[in-house]
């Protein structure tokens, strides 16, 4: 039985799970709603407002922000409030519109300008068209941890949750002007690249600083910030870093999403500081709840491995709340985490993007629909 701490009793409360988020936008014509480069313009402006809080990305059609450290969720949200805001205003001062979406419903990869930077060619040359091709638009967000030692112990056990939470996030249908069938075809893009996906369990800290030694002196990339799996120990700060998210259409959805991924490492980390541990499971294992979860995202059903049976996704997620809850007061995220229930019951980004282009069979009405959505909340 796992135990449930109360909040006064918790073991580690006064350790701080501090959160940092970064989101990818995209940059469309209002007009005609395809991807348009914005010339570094909105990044050199917004540099003015929100200093380093923004960056370019490899495509020209693509703004990257990311918050400062943040103490809690509320931070947190105030933070991705004004960023998505400036970012916003910026754009429609350039004549130009924004929104969060895992794809981008209709645009060709093919038409899309490479940000001059050395950094950015470097990667085409190497990678080809499964750099060029990659044009997508993800949700990561950082928690703080007290150790690198601790965190590789976190990133063990969380593991197993990320196919939870990226069905919540499931927010790319569209592809190229094709309905997918999948929830969220970013991840399928995104496959392409080497050093992806769900990563492996590592006994400690030296093992996996070893490994990222072993590929640098032979060559397989030059820094560890080229290791993009779902989950990752950052190779600079104590932070443990979930990647596997498509970013979402909503500042709400985004801090749910962010607020759930920090109850899961303090419940984790509570667990350690009873002696306790969630069950490790294999790399492949959880790679059959991530392709269903691309596929279906919450409407389907993922494999509850303790049970060893198919279980409702939805049912699974209820139960993830239910193990993590005795965290979240502690975490002041209550009002954050009843934003998961919402998306359970009101659909992801998927879902409502399908749901327009159902209605109105148009995908231009989908990029609207996206566009509409990004301040929705704010």
């Amino acid at each position: 039985m796992i135990p449930s701490f109360p909040p006064t009793q918790q073991p580690g409360n006064s350790h701080q799970f501090t959160l940092g988020i970064e989101e990818e936008y995209m940059v469309v014509d209002p007009a005609s709603g395809e991807l348009k480069s914005h010339e570094q313009k909105i990044v050199e402006q917004a540099h003015r407002v929100i200093k380093d809080q923004v960056k370019a990305e490899m495509h020209q059609a693509v703004v990257e922000v990311g918050t400062n450290i943040c103490r809690n969720i509320s931070e947190a949200r105030e933070d991705i409030a004004l960023l998505r805001r400036t970012i916003s205003g910026i754009a429609g001062d350039l004549g130009l519109a924004v929104g969060a979406s895992g794809t981008h419903p209709f645009s060709k990869w093919e038409k899309q300008l490479i940000t001059d930077h050395p950094r950015y060619f470097e990667i085409v040359n190497e990678m080809q068209d499964a750099a060029r091709s990659n044009l997508i638009f993800g949700l990561h967000v950082h928690v703080g941890m007290e150790s690198r030692e601790m965190a590789v112990h976190i990133a063990n056990s969380a593991r197993y949750f990320l196919p939870h939470v990226y069905a919540l996030s499931t927010n790319s249908p569209f592809w190229e002007g094709r309905n997918t069938g999948f929830k969220s075809f970013r991840t399928k893009v995104f496959d392409k690249f080497p050093r992806t996906g769900i990563p492996d369990y590592f006994e400690s800290i030296e093992e996996y600083d070893n490994y990222i030694k072993l590929l640098i002196k032979t060559n397989c990339i030059d820094n560890a910030k080229k290791i993009w799996w779902d989950l990752r120990v950052h190779p600079f700060f104590n932070t443990v870093e979930f990647r596997i998210c498509d970013v979402t259409l909503t500042v709400d959805e985004t801090i749910g999403l962010a607020a759930l991924f920090q109850a899961i490492c303090a419940k984790l980390y509570r667990l350690r500081s009873y002696n306790l541990n969630f069950i490790i499971y294999k790399r492949q294992l959880i790679n059959e709840n991530k392709w269903r979860a691309s596929r279906y995202g919450i409407e389907g059903n993922m494999i509850d491995f303790g049970k060893q049976a198919e279980t409702n996704t939805r049912a699974l997620i209820y139960e993830l709340l239910d193990f993590v809850d005795d965290t979240v007061d502690g975490l002041g995220s209550r009002e954050a985490i009843s934003q998961i229930p919402r998306i359970l019951e009101g659909g992801t980004g998927a879902d409502r993007q399908l749901a327009i282009f159902e209605q109105t069979r148009s995908l231009g009405a989908v990029v609207d629909y996206i566009r509409a959505q990004f301040l929705s909340g704010i």
